[in-house]
């Protein structure tokens, strides 16, 4: 039940994957096409598309691919409270339950040992898992980032409830103990960090991730560049399948020597860094301002001079940028945002700035919000909402499996004006 849970498509052979994913990226540019039409845009292409679907990109490693994994603690089905895994089951049917992820293909292992030591410490610890923050209990869950370097950093999620300082602190050192000279020094751990959070999810602003052993840094090669990553920091969950991914932008761009790149929701700067050496500069916008860290320090790192980073809300930090942009050059935008898709200031932004004639959009998943995104982009022109640019028009649409055994793939869809 798992597996079918988390990874759909497990059964079928690789092949058979890709054209399931190729058939629902189609239907997906099928909707898109109406939705235009209904816009008075004539979108409709033989087919029922607006613009070429080309075959899905497929991932240069099909088992064990993450390099990012998050892992719950819940009642397992034999009981246990402290399983640590991931979920089956509904909340409004009342049966979830939390099933270890041994059996999971799209996990390495290296991230199962990790899971099953932690396991292994919470059982032994005289504290309950917090399953419920209003019961009460204390252990939470647990995430695990590895890189093709061999680095491995552990994140571990804790409710204080009512502890005190020196109970959280008793906590800490026993939790480095069993990790460092323990059962658990077997994970080899780069990095060890502790969140106290009283929520759901917590960013390192509202509560700091606190190092408890090893380097503050995991580091990845990717295109030849060496990159920092923080705890909280965005980086793509495939890495051998962003390369492609990348690459591809880099070919799509048709960026000159004379072009600026605009990266929009940028992390910790990979696209823009890969493609530094192509274009005269990189502009690149993020929210998460440890991300906007680790780019700054990967640009110095791989000895980068044209690129500068902007921390904040892209609604906030483009408009402003765009607003008094008198650069001659060519302006070619990359836009990768979270599932919420892009806000209406920065779509606008984007439609009012007439130096962008190019622009990429990277969408996890294209159905989503990302759909009302392609529909501001392309609608005419619209005085009431205050989007006075031409509008885009889509050119060509290419599919990455960087998801292999799970329906979703990353979708680059090409507008140009």
């Amino acid at each position: 039940r798992l597996a079918n849970a988390v990874t759909p498509l497990w059964r079928l052979p690789y092949q058979e994957q890709l054209q399931v994913k190729y058939e629902s990226q189609r239907k997906i540019l099928q909707t898109l096409a109406s939705r235009l039409e209904e816009l008075g845009i004539d979108a409709q292409k033989p087919g029922g598309l607006f613009c070429p679907l080309q075959p899905v990109v497929p991932s240069p490693i099909i088992n064990g691919y993450r390099n990012k994994s998050t892992f719950s603690v819940n009642r397992g089905p034999d009981g246990n409270p402290k399983t640590v895994g991931l979920y089956v089951g509904t909340g409004r049917e009342r049966n979830i339950v939390c099933v270890k992820a041994n059996h999971v293909e799209n996990i390495p292992s290296k991230h199962k040992q990790v899971a099953q030591c932690y396991e292994e410490f919470i059982c032994h610890s005289p504290l309950d898992s917090c399953i419920l923050f209003h019961e009460g209990g204390h252990w939470r869950e647990l995430v695990v980032r590895t890189t093709s370097l061999g680095h491995t950093m552990a994140i571990v999620t804790f409710h204080p409830q009512e502890l005190g300082q020196e109970a959280l602190a008793t906590q800490k050192a026993l939790l480095k103990e069993f990790f460092t000279c323990g059962p658990g020094a077997v994970c080899a751990l780069t990095s060890l960090y502790f969140q106290e959070s009283t929520m759901t999810r917590c960013s390192h602003e509202q509560a700091p991730y606190q190092l408890l052993h090893g380097a503050p840094h995991i580091f990845e090669e990717l295109l030849g560049l060496k990159f920092r990553i923080s705890p909280d920091a965005f980086f793509q969950v495939n890495t051998t399948g962003a390369e492609v991914l990348y690459q591809a932008v880099g070919e799509l761009c048709q960026a000159t020597g004379d072009t600026v790149l605009l990266d929009i929701c940028c992390g910790t700067g990979t696209i823009g860094l890969s493609l530094a050496h192509r274009v005269s500069k990189v502009i690149g916008v993020e929210m998460v301002e440890k991300a906007i860290e680790d780019a700054k320090w990967n640009a110095a790192f791989n000895g980068i001079s044209n690129c500068e980073f902007h921390s904040g809300k892209a609604e906030a930090v483009l408009p402003q940028l765009l607003a008094s942009w008198e650069d001659a050059r060519p302006l070619v935008a990359v836009v990768n945002p979270s599932r919420a898709g892009l806000h209406y200031r920065v779509v606008r932004a984007i439609r009012n700035c007439r130096s962008i004639r190019r622009l990429l959009y990277i969408s996890c998943k294209p159905e989503g919000e990302a759909m009302r995104n392609f529909l501001e982009l392309c609608c005419p022109p619209d005085p009431r909402k205050k989007l006075a640019g031409e509008p885009f028009t889509p050119m060509l649409a290419i599919p990455f499996d960087l998801f292999p055994h799970t329906v979703h793939c990353e979708l680059v869809l090409l507008f140009t004006r």
